[in-house]
């Protein structure tokens, strides 16, 4: 598991408060300027950035826009509304295999209530929420590409077709 680099920093010369500051690990910093390599600037590397920063770690803390802006030579409030825009980058801790149940017409129209009924009683929890053992959180996705085969759902990055409500317990299991 990820563990963060944490220096202690000495705020506008005031030795009486410290400041806990989160760091890139090298790992982070190792892909990221691999993206960087790949863009004619830096800040073009943000979404990539950002990414990586989540793969270690589920989430993307304040500390870790901070983190980012830093390298990236960006303003937090830069990094903060790419974060804020892209529904697949997390802003608050997630369990450790997040369940994105597609809403879309087209899966609404092919069941999609009964999925999401079904995952509700089997998890005990609602959309944007996650189990009291931090092993799935279950959010709404607007579209998950695959109208065709609907209704749809992904659990990380393992996308699900034509889910039936009698799979699920199958599916879940695989994940426990």
């Amino acid at each position: 598991m990820y563990e963060p680099n944490l220096i202690l920093e000495q705020k506008h010369n005031d030795h009486a408060h410290m400041e806990k500051k989160e760091l890139l690990t090298e790992i982070e910093m190792r892909a990221i300027d691999h993206e960087v390599s790949l863009v004619p600037y830096k800040k073009a590397a943000v979404i990539e950035a950002l990414k990586i920063v989540q793969k270690q770690r589920r989430w993307i803390s304040d500390e870790s826009i901070d983190a980012i802006a830093n390298y990236l030579e960006m303003s937090a409030a830069e990094v903060d509304s790419v974060a804020t825009f892209y529904n697949l980058i997390f802003r608050k801790p997630v369990g450790k295999h997040v369940i994105l149940l597609c809403d879309s017409i087209s899966c609404y129209v092919m069941g999609y209530g009964k999925i999401y009924v079904a995952l509700q009683k089997q998890l005990n929890i609602q959309f944007g929420q996650t189990t009291e053992d931090n092993l799935f959180t279950l959010l709404p996705n607007v579209c998950l590409g695959c109208c065709d085969h609907a209704p749809a759902m992904m659990i990380d990055e393992d996308l699900y077709e034509d889910v039936k409500e009698e799979q699920l317990d199958k599916i879940l299991e695989a994940y426990k």
